[in-house]
């Protein structure tokens, strides 16, 4: 069982959370009448700092600083791609959430089925871009809330049974009233607790473990010996030349997927322009630093003879806290594991209900919904997908969340050719994207469920191992350039464009005025 201190600076770090929640109207208070825009994406108001900690605390979340460390304790170098892989995003939201983000003002789009459904005046293409988004975040909300449940369940805080349930249910609740009334500001307000308890709180643990061991050699060769290597260098720790393919498709299309997720192009869209985009994502290698951290405690947790439940090594570091550290120290970093689950949960319905709305309700369903109408159905299905989210933790086994989370990533790759490659050209015919999404929707589940579930895959017996999700992304794009001159000579008509970008890329083509180089 968790001890007084601990419990207490964790329920403490809960509730400064829930404070901060209730104070979240407080932040750029709007007049305008309610409109998706303002409870969304908070009025396109956050500067750099505000954008910077939601920005980050949205994309590096809770699971992620469990999972990471997790596969590192079980496998080793190889759960290392998701550094480089949050590299590479810096530039690329440098690059293209400023140009989407200029567009989407512009235009009042909300969402990238909006920005989709304008740039290639097609209805399917945009349902597919936004049902694809919605179906890859949901397992994606569900990892937020298991991730919860392994940090109380190592920390002795979550109560067997029904009471643990309710326990984490409450905590849940809290964040899914304040959403529902302050939309985006709420998990604005509390990524500032987040960044603040996580970099203080992972500090301690490192400095804890490195005052332990006498120095990140003695770490290493540590891990080294429980891995079954004699050092480091002839261990687990490092990649092997067959490891080498998979590793980089899985950073490189891991990158790709991150910025089509439709919680991260929200927390993008909230920002009051393009030069405080570019600024936070100059600034976001700060929240790389720290997931290499959480990474390293994989490799003290292993060094340190944590032993993990069989299938759940993301409970390696929770545990090495618990084991390290002194009872309020340890209740800090607990409380800040939760509270940057909280952050991401919010995010994420928040861009499920606002992509359902925009783009099936009112496209399909009620095109004369007033503002007031799409916020409060906005709201409505935002609280539905916690509860659903919730539903789907308490009803299925864990693997269930993580196999449809795998299958997410692949799923939301397959709008890149629409979205981004849109961005720059119009070339590609709609009809051949969708041709391409459905393709590449079917090919990646084919080759993960052949492999059980596992995103890296062989693409023929004995072939080098890489990531699903590029190999199918690869014959997305082909088949829609391949189709495209055939649609062409065929005369099949394509819609207008509203985007008021270029059709095909021109060299030394000057961007229009006012366009701030979108």
């Amino acid at each position: 069982m968790a001890g007084a201190a601990m419990t207490t600076t964790f329920l403490a770090v809960i509730g400064g959370a829930s404070l901060l929640a209730v104070t979240a109207r407080r932040l750029r208070p709007s007049d305008r009448l309610p409109s998706l825009e303002g409870w969304a994406l908070a009025d396109r108001s956050l500067g750099a700092g505000w954008t910077w900690l939601l920005l980050g605390g949205t994309v590096y979340t809770a699971y992620t600083f469990t999972a990471v460390p997790g596969l590192v304790y079980g496998n080793g170098a190889s759960a290392f791609f998701a550094v480089p892989y949050t590299v590479i995003v810096c530039p690329l939201a440098f690059v293209l959430l400023s140009r989407l983000w200029e567009v989407a003002r512009r235009h009042g789009y909300v969402t990238a089925a909006d920005f989709v459904r304008g740039r290639y005046g097609s209805a399917p293409l945009a349902l597919v871009v936004a049902l694809t988004g919605i179906l890859a975040t949901m397992p994606y909300l569900a990892l937020q809330l298991l991730g919860i449940r392994a940090v109380l369940t190592a920390g002795g805080l979550y109560p067997p049974g029904a009471a643990g349930d309710l326990s984490m249910t409450a905590v849940f609740a809290g964040l899914a009233v304040a959403t529902y009334r302050h939309g985006l500001r709420a998990p604005t307000v509390i990524a500032a607790l987040k960044a603040a308890a996580v970099f203080v709180s992972l500090t301690a643990v490192c400095w804890l473990v490195l005052d332990r061991f006498g120095g990140p050699g003695a770490v290493f060769d540590g891990a080294a010996r429980a891995l079954g290597g004699t050092d480091t260098a002839h261990s687990a720790l490092v990649l092997t030349p067959g490891q080498q393919p998979a590793y980089a498709t899985l950073a490189l299309g891991s990158a790709l997927a991150l910025l089509m997720y439709p919680h991260v192009l929200t927390a993008g869209f909230a920002a009051d322009g393009t030069r405080t985009l570019r600024k936070v994502s100059a600034g976001l290698p700060a929240w790389t630093a720290l997931l290499a951290l959480f990474g390293f405690l994989g490799i003290a947790a292993l060094a340190a003879g944590v032993r993990a439940p069989a299938g759940g090594a993301e409970a390696a570091v929770p545990m090495l806290v618990d084991r390290l550290m002194p009872g309020p120290l340890a209740g800090l970093v607990f409380g800040s594991i939760v509270v940057g689950a909280l952050v991401p949960a919010a995010v994420m319905s928040i861009a499920a209900a606002t992509s359902f709305v925009r783009n099936v309700y009112v496209e399909y369903v009620h095109p004369t919904a007033t503002p007031k109408r799409q916020v409060r159905v906005a709201k409505a299905v935002s609280l539905t997908a916690k509860l659903g989210a919730v539903a789907f933790v308490f009803g299925l086994r864990d693997q269930d969340a993580i196999n449809l989370q795998l299958l997410g990533g692949v799923w939301i790759l397959q709008v890149f050719p629409a979205v981004a490659v849109g961005l720059y050209t119009r070339w590609l015919h709609p009809r051949a994207l969708l041709a391409g999404w459905a393709v590449g929707m079917a090919t990646g589940t084919c080759l993960v469920v052949r492999e059980g579930f596992s995103s890296i895959v062989p693409l023929v017996a004995g072939s080098p191992e890489i990531y699903a999700g590029v190999a199918a992304l690869v014959l997305n794009l082909a088949v829609a350039v391949a189709a495209t001159p055939v649609l062409a000579r065929l005369g099949v008509p394509r819609g207008p464009d509203a985007t008021d970008l270029p059709s095909r890329p021109r060299a030394g083509r000057r961007p229009p005025t006012g366009a701030n180089n979108a």
